[in-house]
């Protein structure tokens, strides 16, 4: 009998869809590993997605986040709602893949049937999102996880593409953070809606908070600006929390309010689309090896002048409008 694969894709489909945790974990990993059928699942699921709200959590390392992560998703468990943790490790130098220390320590709420946990590598984004984090996120949302939280790895400013896959962002500072504050505030610092600083037991916890208040009342304002609260937490006690929970819905409540959503929300599929088009052309155009070609062709040239990279990439650019058209 003849296999007919878009009968099993539709039921595939069906599967992720109904919430099937094994068959959420395979698609994820088909569009991890680049799978030829990764692109048509995820346009056979995206009809499905745009219900889950997403969360993104970044800081230095050490602040906290896998803590806070996991008491946000518990929160939101105790709401009767569901939860996906996107946690993004570094990648590790051996396999390539995913240290899995967020996973390890999120071990407390990974039985949980209502929480999905999957560890991604960086795979060398700088951007502390592996690029393949928002398919991931849509596979989560098909599949009727109601948040979606991405806990990204520690590296600093460069993690601002984290704004662009996110509806709120939450930066985690520790008390010792306060007199770095300033040389932040260029990076980081500036895409949070919500600050949270975490271990505030610490000595200096005061002054982080002041400093940050201090930092918000410089920034310009208008209707539309939000103005973000600075909130102490401890959250291996579960201090804080719920006023941090709080905060979330109060964004959340500012972008409908305000119609900022769906804005958002357009503008990241905008980003999506330009970032997908980038790769897809690229890869086209490495296919070829025509670099290499193009060197060689020009090193057994005699009396030649060397051509320079921008020479070399002109002409590929050329060659790839003449062919397009």
């Amino acid at each position: 009998m003849k296999i007919n694969e878009s009968e099993i894709l539709t039921a595939f489909c069906n599967r992720v869809i109904a919430g099937e945790k094994r068959a959420i974990s395979r698609a994820i990993t088909l569009i991890e590993s680049s799978h030829p059928f990764a692109e048509t699942l995820l346009s056979r699921l995206y009809g499905k997605t745009g219900s889950a709200y997403r969360i993104g959590i970044t800081g230095p390392p050490g602040a906290g986040k896998s803590s806070i992560t996991n008491q946000i998703a518990k929160s939101i468990r105790q709401f009767g709602k569901k939860a996906a943790i996107i946690a993004v490790d570094p990648t590790s130098p051996f396999t390539g893949g995913a240290l899995l220390g967020d996973r390890i320590r999120m071990s407390d709420i990974g039985t949980d049937d209502g929480i999905f946990i999957r560890s991604m590598a960086t795979r060398g984004s700088l951007g502390g999102l592996s690029t393949k984090a928002q398919d991931t996120a849509d596979i989560l949302d098909a599949a009727g996880y109601d948040y979606i939280i991405f806990e990204t790895v520690g590296v600093g400013q460069s993690e601002l593409d984290i704004v662009k896959a996110t509806d709120s962002v939450i930066v985690t500072l520790v008390p010792e953070s306060g007199d770095s504050i300033q040389a932040m505030k260029a990076g980081l610092m500036e895409i949070a809606d919500i600050y949270v600083v975490n271990k505030s037991d610490r000595q200096g916890a005061e002054q982080a908070v002041i400093a940050i208040q201090a930092m918000l009342m410089i920034r310009d304002h208008n209707i539309y600006t939000w103005i973000p609260e600075v909130i102490k937490t401890i959250a291996t006690e579960n201090k804080g929390i719920p006023e941090l929970i709080a905060e979330i819905y109060r964004h959340r409540l500012h972008l409908y309010e305000k119609e900022i959503f769906f804005r958002k929300r357009y503008e990241r599929n905008q980003d999506r689309i330009k970032e997908i088009v980038r790769e897809k052309l690229l890869a086209d155009a490495w296919q070829s090896d025509r670099i290499a070609l193009l060197m060689n062709e020009q090193e057994h040239k005699e009396d030649t002048v060397p051509l320079s990279p921008y020479h070399y990439a002109e002409i590929i650019i050329g060659e790839y409008k003449k062919g397009s058209n």
